[in-house]
């Protein structure tokens, strides 16, 4: 029993290694194609849908060391796409802030990105898509009360 559990297991890491893997080389190709790293595209994505926000929480937000936000919040700046803006009421505050020139750029790219989604998981029905959305939720919730 405990055998057939650790197949199934290694198995279920091994398939979901593989698609990610899949998944994340098709749409780092679609960023770079498109002038991006996918690091910028989520900064300029969380922008777009999200509105101004906080430079020290864009990090937290995206899943990036707090450091590595300040490079690619300059790199995106120096293109146009976002800005910095002061906060009137706490100096030590800093939004990003995407500019015209960025919400052009993500009116004719997210449209495409999210087609390229729809092609990649089109192998499975929306009901399929719910129910992994929900298994693989369970499993990584199911992971972070876990103590090694």
């Amino acid at each position: 029993m405990a055998n057939e559990q650790s197949n199934s297991a290694l198995k279920l890491f091994i398939v979901l290694s593989r698609a990610h893997k899949v998944i994340h080389e098709s749409t780092n190709q679609f960023f770079q194609e498109n002038g991006l790293n996918p690091t910028e595209f989520a900064v300029l994505e969380l922008l777009y849908h999200k509105g101004r926000q906080p430079l020290q929480q864009i990090g937290n937000k995206i899943l990036l060391a707090s450091g590595s936000i300040t490079y690619v919040v300059d790199k995106l700046e120096k293109r146009g796409y976002i800005s910095r803006v002061s906060c009137e009421s706490d100096r030590r505050v800093t939004f990003a802030e995407i500019s015209k020139e960025g919400n052009a750029f993500m009116d004719q790219l997210f449209p495409r990105h999210e087609q390229q989604l729809l092609e990649l998981m089109g192998a499975l029905s929306e009901e399929e898509k719910l129910e992994a959305i929900e298994l693989i939720k369970k499993l990584g919730l199911s992971i972070k009360n876990l103590s090694y």
